[in-house]
C-alpha cells in the first residue's frame, strides 16, 4: 500500500505540469522494486490557501507524504525514499532555479492492526502478467 499524497501551493500550476510530477513519483516508486505495482497510488492536492515563510505569494511548496504498510526494513525504506526524493528533486530543479521553493518528503509506516484495505488490482495485474 504505498500511497503518496502530494500537497502543493497553487502557484506551482504555472511552473510545472502536475500530471508529470505524479507520473515521475509513480515511476520512481516502481524503480525501487520494493512496492507492489498494484498498490502504488499517487495523488496531488492543490492548496489554494497557503502561506510560506515571510508570506511572499511567489514562494511555493510541494510536500509529499508516503504511507506504506509494515514489512520493509529501515535500510530498504531509506534507500527507496532517497531514490524517490532525488528523482522528484531533480525533476523540480527548474523550479528551484527560478523561484523560492520548499520541497519535503516524509515516509510513514502504517500499523497493520489499524489499517484496513480492499483491493482487487493486485490479482488482476498478476493474472495479466501470467496470461501475457
Amino acid at each position: 500500500m504505498p500511497h503518496f499524497t502530494i500537497e502543493y501551493s497553487a502557484n506551482l500550476d504555472a511552473r510545472v505540469v502536475m500530471a508529470e510530477i505524479v507520473e515521475v513519483v509513480r515511476k520512481a516508486a516502481v524503480e525501487t522494486g520494493i512496492f507492489p505495482l498494484g498498490g502504488i497510488r499517487v495523488r496531488a492536492v492543490k492548496c489554494e490557501h497557503y502561506a510560506v515563510a515571510d508570506g511572499d505569494p511567489q514562494h511555493g511548496f510541494l510536500a509529499m507524504v508516503l504511507r506504506l504498510g509494515e514489512g520493509r526494513d529501515l535500510a530498504a525504506r531509506k534507500e527507496a525514499g532517497e531514490h524517490i526524493f532525488r528523482t522528484l528533486s531533480d525533476h523540480l530543479n527548474p523550479v528551484f532555479a527560478a523561484s523560492k521553493f520548499a520541497l519535503s518528503f516524509d515516509m510513514q509506516v502504517n500499523d497493520k492492526e489499524t489499517s484496513w484495505k480492499r483491493n482487487n488490482i493486485h490479482d488482476t495485474l498478476k493474472a495479466e502478467a501470467i496470461d501475457g
